[in-house]
């Protein structure tokens, strides 16, 4: 069974691990470097972006995940997660991470009040929309020649794809539709770290 980690610093952590088990895949809740050893593939859960950051640099789990994904390790962020793999975030402290090649500009949907729930449609999940939350969420604003889009939602791209990295700037775990997290681990099995 493929070993999805969810990184369990702050945010949507037990939402995304429902979905990975919905989606046929183990999860697992990582917060140390050791944690990370153990996984198949990476969720970047959506939360407090610069809290979020903030520990994992404490960990070590930022530079972790660059050296993981430099070897073409799946990382799927939702949200903040998206955040924090952008190579440019406007709006706030720079990303952590910077290996997406997407400009977003953060809380750009507005505040919590403003939060809304949409059905979205993703030509890659078949033909029938995803309910999804957009909870204080970035916007893709610049997207990289090698970024492709997968979804957009008023004609702004919301889901995207550059290697083994997925991101969006929605929630897909809230309304309980595993079929996102399907698509990530259906990625995660074609991923073999290298040789030692």
């Amino acid at each position: 069974m493929v070993r999805i980690g969810v990184l369990a610093l702050q945010g949507d952590v037990q939402e995304h691990m429902a979905m990975v088990e919905a989606a046929g895949g183990r999860p697992v809740e990582v917060r140390t470097v050791e944690h990370l050893k153990g996984v198949d593939g990476l969720i970047l859960p959506g939360g407090e972006s610069t809290t979020i950051g903030g520990l994992m640099a404490r960990y070590g789990l930022d530079e972790a995940i660059r050296e993981r994904v430099r070897w073409g390790f799946p990382l799927f962020g939702t949200c903040a997660g998206l955040i924090l793999m952008a190579v440019e975030a406007l709006g706030g402290e720079p990303p952590l991470l910077g290996v997406l090649d997407v400009t977003v500009h953060r809380n750009a949907y507005g505040r919590q009040r403003e939060s809304f729930e949409a059905e979205v449609e993703v030509p890659i999940l078949g033909p029938a929309p995803l309910a999804v939350a957009f909870i204080r969420a970035p916007r893709i604003v610049r997207v990289g020649p090698n970024v492709e889009v997968l979804a957009t939602f008023r004609g702004e791209p919301v889901l995207v794809r550059q290697g083994n990295l997925l991101a969006a700037t929605f929630h897909p775990e809230i309304a309980g539709d595993p079929r996102m997290h399907k698509f990530f681990l259906e990625g995660v099995t074609s991923w073999s770290p290298p040789a030692a």
